[in-house]
């Protein structure tokens, strides 16, 4: 869930690095606190960190030149971000469950 909230909040950050600046050490320690394993806890929010680009049409510094230019309306661009945003989620929280013991994170 504390995943979820990060990933999803950066629809109200206008950055990246605000974002991650803002709340990858808190939610880090939130997920140690918790008992997450510390080094798959800063792995995924750093993976995830790098996903949540897609979200917006503002959400990393490639997308305002793309968007500006009208390659993608916005809503097409926020329908894709959501549906990409699942497909990342399942792949890297249910695959990398299974996947990160047989590599020795977990």
């Amino acid at each position: 869930m504390v995943i979820l909230l990060y990933f999803y909040s950066h629809y109200l950050f206008a950055s990246g690095a605000a974002h991650i600046g803002a709340m990858y050490t808190a939610f880090l320690s939130v997920l140690v606190a918790c008992g997450a394993p510390p080094v798959v806890s800063a792995i995924v929010l750093g993976i995830f960190s790098n996903l949540m680009g897609c979200l917006t049409h503002y959400g990393i510094g490639s997308a305002p030149p793309f968007f500006s230019q009208k390659y993608v309306p916005l809503q097409t661009w926020w329908t894709l971000g959501f549906i990409l945003s699942v497909f990342y989620i399942v792949s890297f929280l249910g695959i990398g469950s299974v996947w990160w013991p047989m590599v020795g994170l977990m």
